[in-house]
């Protein structure tokens, strides 16, 4: 009886498109953050993509949403690329440090200086910007320079230099998968950003101790957000994009998102299909 049900659910699946596949042991989990952002005074958007499985959850998930600093994934992943083809190397010099030195101060300690050294020496937002139109990569913009945005007139619904929580893990997981990058520089990238160290209240808050994350994190006035990776005991890694605005306890509500999307894909591998597909009849 059990194995009928399993090959029943089988079926059910390979019957259903990629996008629409979704584990019914999931569907809580989806409950569970949609409760969570419908009590919030504020703006949440949430993603959570399993790199193995291919498994989405969102939660306003094509909602446009300020970047910040979590832009630097983007700048960082198209430097080592054109380091890939030649045109660039870490060792470059660019006033007066090393691509490398600028790399580590951008994602390790979201330096903006550092940031728009990078960005400029690119070519600027426009370079970015047609690297991901290029990839195929669509919800994301790159319009500005960090020092123009910090000095511009600021809105927090204001389409320039946002993301959407699903672009934002399709670009983590082109990102792991080798689709954008090379092994070598998918290593170097997820090292960096391992060594995060600003918004440890955020996404690595409240997981358990000793759970591997690669992150970067976004802050502006009234708004909070952390992307990046999780490492689930099985080894199984979660891609997540989080963001928040309006709300005053927003690195606590992200740091609660993110141990909810642990625990629901910790729960729902452990029974893909629910327990009461493999009770006794």
């Amino acid at each position: 009886m059990r194995f009928t049900r399993l090959m029943l659910w089988l079926l059910v699946l390979m019957a259903q498109p990629a996008s629409a596949q979704t584990l019914p042991s999931l569907q809580s989990l989806r409950q569970q953050l949609t409760a969570m952002v419908g009590a919030s005074s504020g703006d949440v958007g949430i993603a959570a993509l399993d790199l193995r499985s291919g498994e989405l959850i969102s939660v306003q998930g094509d909602e446009p949403f300020p970047m910040a600093s979590t832009v630097k994934v983007a700048i960082a992943a198209n430097y080592l690329a054109q380091v890939e083809a030649g045109r660039r190397s870490l060792s470059d010099t660019i006033r007066g440090r090393t691509a490398s030195r600028l790399m580590e101060a951008m994602l390790i300690h979201s330096d903006n200086a550092a940031t728009d050294i990078l960005l400029r020496d690119l070519g600027g937002p426009r370079t970015i910007q047609h690297w991901l139109t290029q990839n195929e990569l669509s919800g994301l913009r790159i319009d500005r320079s960090i020092a123009q945005l910090l000095s511009d007139r600021r809105d927090l619904r204001d389409v320039r230099d946002s993301s959407t929580p699903r672009a934002m893990v399709e670009l983590l997981q082109r990102i792991d998968s080798g689709r954008l990058l090379r092994p070598a520089s998918r290593s170097y990238l997820l090292g960096l950003m391992s060594r995060c160290m600003t918004g440890r209240n955020r996404i690595r808050g409240l997981l358990p101790m000793g759970t591997p994350v690669e992150h970067k994190t976004g802050t502006l006035t009234g708004y909070t957000s952390d992307v990046g990776f999780i490492t689930m005991p099985d080894g199984r890694r979660i891609a997540v994009a989080l963001f928040a605005r309006g709300r005053d306890d927003r690195p606590r509500l992200i740091a609660r998102a993110a141990r909810v999307i642990y625990d629901g894909f910790a729960a729902a591998f452990r029974y893909p299909f629910g327990a009461a597909a493999f009770a006794s009849p």
